[in-house]
């Protein structure tokens, strides 16, 4: 079963234990979850009023308006 996860953040959280912090994803594109890998470098440009779609390996593959119009006309596809 497949599930949505909206994620907000554009960078990890840092925990900060004894001797060496460690970062948790916030953006929900790390491939070494709950790590953070540096995926969210992809999320930089990302404009607020948006709403972005990644596929499993990271990739963008819609960019929405941001209303309740999602999936229809005004999403369109990344084109490759």
């Amino acid at each position: 079963m497949s599930r949505r996860v909206t994620k907000t953040a554009k960078g990890p959280f840092e925990l900060k234990p004894q001797d060496k912090s460690a970062f948790i994803c916030m953006c929900g594109l790390s491939q070494n979850q709950p790590f953070c890998d540096g995926s969210h470098k992809k999320t930089l440009e990302e404009k607020e009023d948006k709403i972005f779609e990644y596929d499993e390996k990271g990739d963008l593959i819609k960019e929405c308006c941001g209303g309740e119009c999602c999936g229809s006309d005004c999403c369109s596809e990344k084109e490759e």
